[in-house]
């Protein structure tokens, strides 16, 4: 994808206004300063995650995070979508299904062995988008967060 940009700290200014938008939209209740100390490591190279700008790198319409872990199960590292948005406007182009894939590839040719994400399901056309982008869900699995 053309349109998918490695992220670092000199994309903060552009990066933060998408962040706040989503949180908004899913009501995560976090605040500027929250937000900014969250991406701040990644921008900064910190190898537990990455952040891609989606579209043009000047005035991007989306971003995606990718968090990394280790599994035993799928014996190696792994990643999770911890964020993925597109700007409301410009949402049911593809876009987002181009970044998923995009960095699955990109992410395939690490040593990163699986990418998994989080979704509502309730949310149709989450599921839609994930589905074509080659996500299944796992029979008789949910995803499960304890808060620290």
């Amino acid at each position: 994808m053309k349109s998918l940009h490695l992220a670092d700290a000199d994309d903060t200014a552009r990066l933060l206004p998408l962040v706040a938008a989503l949180h908004a939209e899913l009501g995560f209740g976090t605040d500027a300063t929250h937000q900014e100390a969250a991406l701040s490591p990644l921008l900064h190279g910190s190898p537990h995650g990455a952040v891609w700008l989606v579209g043009p790198r000047r005035a991007p319409v989306g971003y995606l995070v990718v968090s990394f872990g280790w599994s035993v199960e799928f014996g190696g590292m792994d990643a999770i979508v911890d964020e993925l948005y597109i700007r409301p406007g410009v949402r049911g182009r593809g876009m987002g299904g181009e970044a998923l894939n995009a960095v699955a590839q990109a992410l395939k040719q690490t040593e990163v062995r699986a990418l998994h994400l989080e979704v509502n399901q309730l949310d149709d056309a989450a599921l839609r988008l994930y589905t074509r982008a080659g996500f299944k869900a796992r029979d008789n699995y949910i995803y499960m967060s304890r808060k620290l």
